[in-house]
């Protein structure tokens, strides 16, 4: 029966009614012994033209657009300016690294043959393209292209591969990117910054460049100020001082930003002051921070204020407590016997089985 179904299927195939099972092929090609089909569709469609493949390029399962893509692509069915034109506005990452993939090795031709209009043609879609990967590749090309000097407007680009790559071909250009980045950051005051220059510095830079990072966490941009913390704990130069005042950021972004550079600080910090921040008048990005420091801190503290958040108008939050509370363990250097774990541990006993509930008591050293 199955060589029957694979000769009724070999002889109905045609580049017309292979273009419309497609789908149907591609979906049931990776069941047992599917390979039969997927072979078969793909030695029919590698006879297709390109306006006929055309069809599969706009199909909504992105199953069937990579496949169409990777014929194009073998059967060099596509110029490189719409391998490139695909590559930056598909929303597919295979199909954008395929095109891509296709556009650059192209360009190697172009490059050649000394076609500069060509190539331009083939890297504007590339380097404006929103995915990073797309980008990051363009921007190796200008190298190749003979266009290094253009590496640098992506030194402060807001993807870190794409930074790397402008990185490497201002570097073989013979121009040193760490000069690039301490100049912008030095001048913020009369030229804009941008966010990603201030993280490229940390980067490529070095310690004594947390100084002008330091210099940063004032600045009226939300996005440098993040990326100022973030790179202070690149380069391991977190100041607790310095940085404790960013928990109340009106930014949420600076404020996560912050507690991740807090967390190895979470015990350090003031308990009170901590908790203060998880009061409900507190903007809801500034609770989320001090939260995720005091469960960072553990002992009593944890529990408290875990407990504390159980009935929190905010649903997540409640959510959050709750996992908290049953993760807890006593930390090794915490008091036993305290009577405050049993209360609190009682408040929340709906969280834990019977059992549970007295084992962590056990391992408190309060109740029976």
């Amino acid at each position: 029966m199955r060589e029957l179904a694979q000769d009724l299927l070999r002889a109905a195939l045609d580049v017309g009614s292979a273009l419309e099972l497609a789908p149907l092929i591609l979906r049931v090609g990776h069941r047992g012994r599917g390979a039969v089909g997927l072979d078969l569709l793909g030695r029919t469609l590698r006879r297709a033209s390109r306006g006929q493949l055309a069809v599969l390029f706009s199909a909504p399962d992105r199953t069937v657009r990579r496949f169409a893509y990777r014929l194009a692509v073998e059967g060099r069915l596509l110029p490189p300016a719409e391998l490139a034109r695909v590559a930056a506005q598909d929303q597919d990452t295979v199909v954008q690294d395929l095109c891509a993939t296709a556009a650059l090795a192209a360009c190697a031709d172009l490059a050649a043959r000394g076609d500069a209009e060509a190539y331009e043609s083939v890297l504007a879609p590339l380097l404006s393209a929103r995915n990073p990967r797309t980008r990051s590749a363009g921007v190796t090309a200008l190298r190749r292209a003979g266009h290094s000097q253009q590496a640098e407007r992506f030194l402060g680009d807001r993807s870190g591969v794409v930074r790397a790559c402008a990185r490497y071909v201002v570097r073989q250009r013979g121009d040193d990117p760490v000069a690039w980045y301490r100049e912008r950051c030095m001048a913020w005051e009369d030229t804009e910054l941008p966010p990603g220059a201030v993280i490229g510095l940390a980067e490529c830079g070095t310690r004594a460049d947390a100084a002008l990072l330091l210099s940063l966490l004032m600045h009226p941009v939300t996005g440098v100020r993040a990326r100022a913390v973030a790179g202070l704990r690149a380069l391991d130069c977190g100041d607790m001082e310095r940085l404790r005042p960013l928990l109340d950021d009106a930014a949420a972004a600076v404020v996560r930003e912050t507690a991740v550079s807090l967390l190895s600080h979470a015990k350090e910090l003031p308990a009170d002051w901590l908790l203060e921040r998880t009061d409900r008048e507190r903007p809801r990005h500034v609770r989320v921070g001090a939260f995720r420091l005091l469960d960072a801190r553990g002992g009593i503290v944890a529990l408290r204020a875990a407990v504390g958040l159980l009935e929190d108008p905010d649903v997540k939050f409640r959510a959050w407590a709750a996992q908290s509370v049953q993760r807890w363990h006593p930390s090794p250097d915490g008091r036993r016997g305290d009577p405050e774990v049993g209360e609190l541990l009682d408040r929340c006993r709906h969280l834990f089985s019977d059992y549970v509930l007295r084992r962590r008591k056990w391992e408190a050293g309060v109740g029976s």
